[in-house]
């Protein structure tokens, strides 16, 4: 009599949701709490929007998950927050910011219902897109070689600390370098009393201030980086992993609770890219029919890990702000690699992406209104200009 079949293990699918919410925090923790900062966020109110986007996200992809027994990974946008703190304190203060979120998750939720958008979306040449990323990212990168110069006995450790984790361990070397920046700055800095304690974050609303002009400088660079870098490969990943994504429910869900943690603070929730492979790759089990458990188990994680995101916002608020941003930077590194391959491999493209690349790069900011727009504005009128030399 032959043993009755085993049935399908669940470790797998539960580890590579576990992994995934821990790598996707501890490695872009950093950044959205210095780009929220960036726009003008107060230390309460950057860790409110950091609660309120670890909350709804989790939320979400367990909702999400269970609903479509599809691995949906959700995210923050890492290179919106990014573009944020290049983008510096709008006329109007953190206010106008929060109305940019709003809209940021209008125009997603608007690319959910009204299909032109997002075909219109689709249509920007992706080199361009890439360029304006990698010019968000590029002053951020170089922090890593800033930090070592200004403070290189505190620096070097944790740049070594990211090389030993690229070469041994790719998956986790920022990981890593988060790890070591912790103890780094432990030893070192005196920080005030009640960092270290898990108390949940009070949840802060911020009334938004529609100063249009500003607001939309912000919020269409932002709707425009999270749809090219984030939503558009997070449906490729699950395609090419066989799934059939209900993209409009997605981009509705996500843009809508994109707006409710704008009202706390936050910035924009997409789905996830990177992370997303761990749970709808084979690393979440040989059943694709079973890897739903790894979002939602991801899910799930990240509504443990909203408790302790005051702790995160008070230790990097009393961190020095250099080795933040080099641990940032180091995060990034691999996002600005592949923004500029992006950028500069198609020929037809390349000057006119080199102009994005550089505009955005400079921190031009006239009327308000963010280097990011400029960059985009500038490529696009090169290659529309381009484009009509051809025809005469």
């Amino acid at each position: 009599m032959s043993d009755a079949a085993e049935p399908p293990s669940l470790v797998q699918p539960l580890t590579a949701g576990i992994l995934a919410a821990v790598v996707g925090f501890a490695s872009s923790f950093a950044i959205v709490l210095q780009g929220l900062r960036g726009v003008g966020a107060s230390p309460e109110q950057a860790a409110s929007g950091l609660f309120a986007l670890c909350l709804l996200q989790g939320a979400l992809a367990v909702w999400l998950g269970l609903r479509h027994r599809q691995p949906i990974s959700l995210a923050w946008s890492t290179p919106g927050a990014a573009l944020l703190i290049g983008a510096g304190v709008p006329e109007g203060g953190y206010g106008v910011a929060v109305a940019a979120f709003l809209l940021t998750g209008a125009l997603i939720v608007l690319a959910g219902l009204w299909k032109p958008l997002a075909r219109a979306v689709s249509a920007i040449p992706l080199p361009l897109a890439g360029a304006m990323l990698a010019g968000v990212l590029l002053d951020l990168c170089l922090a890593p070689v800033r930090a070592v110069e200004q403070m290189p006995t505190l620096a070097l450790p944790i740049v070594l600390a990211w090389l030993a984790g690229w070469c041994f361990a790719r998956r986790y070397a920022v990981l890593i370098a988060v790890a070591v920046t912790i103890a780094v700055v432990a030893a070192t800095t005196d920080l005030p009393p009640g960092t270290a304690t898990l108390s949940l974050p009070a949840p802060e609303f911020v009334r938004p201030v529609l100063d249009l002009v500003p607001a939309l400088g912000i919020a269409v660079p932002l709707f425009i980086v999270t749809m090219a870098s984030q939503n558009v490969p997070g449906l490729a990943v699950l395609r090419s992993n066989g799934y059939t994504p209900a993209t409009g429910e997605m981009f509705v869900s996500t843009g809508l609770a994109s707006m409710g943690a704008a009202f706390l603070g936050g910035h924009v929730l997409n789905l996830a890219a990177i992370t997303a492979a761990l749970c709808a790759g084979p690393e979440a089990g040989p059943d694709r029919s079973r890897r739903f458990i790894a979002s939602v188990t991801c899910g799930a994680a990240y509504l443990a890990i909203a408790l302790g995101a005051g702790f995160a916002a008070s230790f990097v608020a009393a961190s020095p702000p250099v080795l933040i941003e080099a641990v940032a930077g180091l995060a990034l590194l691999t996002s600005l690699g592949g923004a500029l391959v992006t950028a500069l491999g198609e020929e037809e493209h390349r000057t006119a992406a080199v102009v994005t690349f550089v505009t955005t790069a400079s921190g031009l900011g006239l009327f308000g209104i963010g280097a990011a727009f400029w960059g985009m504005l500038a490529g696009g009128v090169l290659l529309l200009a381009e484009r009509a030399s051809r025809r005469d």
